[in-house]
């Protein structure tokens, strides 16, 4: 149950214990709050005034409640989604898109909508073998360019194979980055679309929302497990071997404001064998990131 719960809400261990004990906090603080108002206002001697205190501190009071006890767990983006979930059914709240942007991911899945060719930029802070896969899927196409590589790394790799492909490189420095997102460079340049591909900088929100559901990132784990701050690379891997995992692989997904959180799109595992070390748990990962990273940027554009 509890594996389940953590895949649904994609979440790791700590962070799923501190949603159960705000759930349970929540609940228990609401139900004694609802008895003290009930008390002082002495209304036990009247039913139907009664229930109805019970229904507003329930319905409305639980709302707030569980929001502040999130908050000081840390844990306030994830029940701010939950509860504008439950604004959206109760119709105080609009509904909207998945993506938060009717250009975004809904209008994907119609033909014809996104404006072609689209032009992608890869965001790449090392050798850049992913990069170079993308690239090559991408030659031949008609409907989707690789525009741009864009990297934090003066010395990375991928700088070499932009200048071999003839593609132009923006060098980002991490206040600008963090503060505009360098979104306006991007849509001079007719952006339409982000890939990260061993991209070391978290995306600050001004770029998501500039670029809704339109930026996705590979990672060398089954998300949710063996994501966050820091899991990147062989430390993924170290990781995977010290649990003892059986299988590992790749997720492709989403980015939104949490580290390795955005909807997921795509998995595929390899076995983890009892003679796997870093280096060759990394190269079965890498296999899977080359076998399947362009394949799905070109099903997602293309539809």
């Amino acid at each position: 149950m509890l594996n389940g719960l953590k895949h649904y809400w994609k979440v790791k261990n700590k962070e799923l214990f501190l949603i159960l004990c705000t759930f349970a906090i929540a609940g228990f603080s609401t139900a004694l709050i609802g008895k003290e108002i009930s008390e002082w206002l002495s209304l036990e001697k009247y039913g139907l005034a009664w229930w109805t205190s019970k229904f507003i501190v329930i319905i409305f009071g639980y709302q707030v409640i569980i929001l502040i006890v999130g908050f000081c767990f840390g844990m306030f983006p994830f029940f701010w989604k939950y509860e504008q979930k439950i604004l959206r059914r109760l119709g105080i709240m609009k509904k909207k898109p998945i993506a938060g942007n009717p250009k975004s991911i809904e209008k994907k899945a119609i033909p014809g909508k996104r404006k072609q060719p689209v032009h992608i930029a890869i965001f790449a802070s090392g050798a850049g073998s992913n990069a170079q896969k993308i690239i090559d899927y991408f030659k031949t196409s008609k409907t989707i360019k690789i525009g741009l590589i864009v990297c934090n790394n003066p010395l990375a790799g991928v700088l070499g194979i932009a200048a071999n492909e003839n593609i132009p490189v923006l060098l980002v420095q991490k206040e600008k980055f963090m503060l505009t997102g360098y979104a306006e460079e991007l849509k001079n340049r007719q952006i339409g679309f982000i890939v990260l591909a061993g991209f070391l900088w978290k995306i600050p929100t001004i770029l998501i929302n500039q670029f809704p559901g339109d930026i996705v990132n590979i990672h060398p784990a089954l998300l949710p497990a063996y994501g966050g701050k820091g899991m990147y690379g062989n430390a993924v891997h170290a990781a995977v071997l010290a649990a003892k995992e059986k299988q590992s692989g790749i997720t492709i997904h989403y980015v939104d404001d949490i580290y390795d959180h955005g909807k997921i799109i795509f998995q595929s595992t390899c076995l983890v064998g009892e003679s796997d070390t870093i280096e060759s748990l990394a190269k079965k990962v890498h296999e899977l990131e080359h076998a399947f990273y362009a394949e799905q940027i070109e099903k997602m554009l293309i539809k």
